[in-house]
């Protein structure tokens, strides 16, 4: 609930240093605006250089001597301080809220320390990727292409589909951990709250044995989520771009827009040991922009569930404590 004022991406990186201080079992290590540059993370570069407030990954290793040569999970959170929608703006009436469109790094922040707190005794990582989204004169373009982490090149179509953007970047360093599996949250797209409301969130995977897992636990916590497709028209939309890899936006319009939008990011799920015919990491993606705030006024969310009352909710902290503990 902390205002973009307060909370900017350098700002959170700050409080996630403090957090780990003292703690022999935690780890946080800060790629700042020089380092981005050095490991060509274009994706965080590109949405953040239209603001003074720069960019940074925030990478979290909760006991990081243990579990040697064991994968483990890693969990990626979107964390878009504020969201104009650059140079692509959102109206007024669109904007007011999006200083929680940071709630995917929040809930890697919280679900951290929550498996600190509980004594969680293996390896767990978490990445949060964060930006500020602002129209200044240095701002990416629509029309433009850059060159993510992984080597591949998006065109923009809309400098306001930022998240998935900054999430490429994250996605593919998660691979290079080796993980067990890998799920990113994001508030990522408004077509899923039209689909499924403001207390279900949207799951998209390439690996059923994951998705019935994350299906359960998010259940049991009271954190519902909705399985949705994922299949070859939803990646054509976005990889038929003339000048580039990927598009950041679909050909088909807002058809199955929250579908098209995480087949984005499953092109930047790598393989096991980056090979062209290796395994796929399973993967699992959250859309939260529904779940991740109560309603509009306070006045709305009388009755509701408390989870989902007025504010944040820090969805999925209980999901991920639970399917990671138990598991």
């Amino acid at each position: 609930n902390e205002p973009a004022n307060v909370l900017y991406p350098m700002e959170y990186a700050r409080r996630a240093q403090e957090w780990a201080k003292g703690k022999e079992n935690v780890r946080v290590e800060v790629y700042d605006w020089e380092k981005l540059h050095e490991l060509g993370m274009g994706g965080l570069i590109n949405v953040g250089k239209g603001s003074d407030q720069k960019p940074c990954m925030v990478l979290f290793t909760l006991n990081p001597d243990e579990d040697e040569g064991i994968r483990r999970p890693c969990i990626v959170g979107k964390g878009i301080t504020f969201d104009t929608g650059g140079i692509s703006i959102k109206p007024t009436s669109g904007m007011w809220d999006m200083k929680y469109d940071m709630c995917g790094a929040a809930t890697v922040f919280g679900l951290m320390e929550a498996l600190y707190e509980t004594g969680y005794p293996r390896r767990v990582n978490g990445i949060s990727c964060l930006a500020e989204n602002m129209p200044g004169s240095g701002a990416y373009r629509p029309g433009d292409v850059f060159k993510t982490y992984s080597g591949k090149t998006v065109e923009v179509f809309s400098t306001d589909a930022e998240g998935r953007n900054v999430l490429s970047d994250g996605l593919w360093k998660a691979g290079e951990l080796d993980p067990e599996y890998i799920i990113d949250l994001a508030t990522l797209t408004g077509a899923v709250i039209v689909a499924l409301g403001n207390q279900i969130s949207g799951m998209w995977s390439n690996d059923d044995d994951l998705a019935g897992n994350l299906k359960s636990a998010a259940e049991r916590s009271g954190e519902p989520v909705w399985r949705m497709p994922l299949n070859s028209q939803f990646r054509k939309y976005m990889t038929d771009s003339a000048f580039a890899d990927i598009r950041n936006g679909s050909i088909g319009g807002r058809a199955g827009s929250s579908n098209t939008a995480a087949a984005f990011l499953e092109f930047f799920v790598p393989n096991r040991g980056f090979e062209e015919d290796g395994d796929k990491i399973p993967w699992a993606h959250l859309d939260i922009a529904g779940s991740a705030w109560g309603p509009g006024s306070k006045a709305r969310s009388e009755g509701e569930n408390p989870l989902f009352q007025f504010g944040t909710s820090g969805i999925h902290v209980r999901t991920l404590h639970r399917m990671i503990t138990e598991s």
